[in-house]
C-alpha cells in the first residue's frame, strides 16, 4: 500500500493539509482530499457569510488547478492566494482583527480607524 507524504502550506492565517482527519483528530495523508484550517488562532473576527467566502473560494482555487499534480508548490500557491483574499476581506471590513485574541498581531496592516 502506498503511504502518500503530508504536503501541507502553512501561511500565517491559512493552513492546508493534504489529508483526512479521521475520529481520534489525527491528520491521516492523503492524495484525495485537502483540509482547510482557517485562521487557526482566531486572529480574526469571522462571521458565517466570510467564512464562506473563503471557502468557495478554496473551492474555486482548486478546481482550478484540477489535473494538476498535488505538490508542495501547487498547495503553498493555494494557500498564498487565500491569505491575499483574506487580507482583502479585511480591508474591505468584512472581517475585523480579533483584539481578545492571544496575541494582537496587526500582520495584515493598522486597522482602520473611521474619521468623523
Amino acid at each position: 500500500m502506498d503511504n502518500p507524504t503530508l504536503l501541507k502550506s502553512t501561511t500565517r492565517h491559512i493552513r492546508i493539509f493534504a489529508a483526512e482527519i479521521d475520529r481520534a483528530g489525527e491528520m491521516i495523508p492523503s492524495n484525495q482530499v485537502l483540509t482547510l484550517d482557517v485562521d487557526p488562532d482566531n486572529e480574526f473576527n469571522w462571521n458565517e457569510d466570510a467564512l464562506q467566502k473563503i471557502y468557495r473560494k478554496f473551492d474555486e482555487l482548486v478546481e482550478a488547478s484540477s489535473g494538476a499534480d498535488l505538490t508542495d508548490y501547487n498547495l503553498r500557491r493555494i494557500g498564498s492566494d487565500l491569505e491575499h483574499y483574506l487580507r482583502s476581506l479585511l480591508q474591505l471590513g468584512e472581517i475585523s482583527y480579533n483584539l481578545s485574541a492571544r496575541v494582537t498581531n496587526y500582520s495584515m496592516g493598522l486597522p482602520q480607524v473611521a474619521v468623523e
